[in-house]
């Protein structure tokens, strides 16, 4: 039997808000797109910035995602590739491949633009759970 591995793992910019649609089961589909940056030192010696967008689905997403992630917010999504095709509205067959999110982690809360670890605990599964947050005033020390 082999085996194989489809695994994702993105940091990166919502290109635009969350849009859900429900299935005729009344299963929520979200999506979004996601922008990554790759630097690296052209021919001329200079760095070049390339940016590459991904399609992210997210299955019966929270609501609570869907509120907190917003344009421009930084966020780590993990999940799989897939590749899906279809034909537009024109009669042309097209291909896109897509990745299916299996954890979020919102990087930025609202009103803040900037990388902070205190956001980092703010998760979400596929299945839109919350697991919970550890939080250091539990400790005894």
């Amino acid at each position: 039997m082999a085996f194989s591995l489809n695994k994702i793992m993105l940091i990166g910019n919502l290109g635009r808000d969350v849009e859900t649609r429900f299935t005729s089961g009344n299963v929520s589909i979200s999506s979004f797109s996601m922008a990554t940056t790759n630097g690296y030192k052209g021919k001329d010696g200079n760095w070049v910035n390339e940016t590459t967008w991904h399609n992210i689905t997210v299955f019966n997403m929270s609501d609570f995602m869907k509120e907190n992630l917003k344009k421009g917010r930084k966020v780590y999504v993990e999940g799989r590739l897939t590749k899906r095709e279809y034909t537009d509205k024109e009669g042309i067959k097209r291909y896109s491949t897509d990745v299916i999110s299996e954890k979020i982690i919102p990087l930025e809360t609202s009103g803040d633009n900037s990388n902070n670890s205190e956001n980092v605990g703010m998760e979400s599964s596929a299945e839109g759970e919350m697991p919970p947050v550890d939080s250091n005033d539990d400790l005894p020390f």
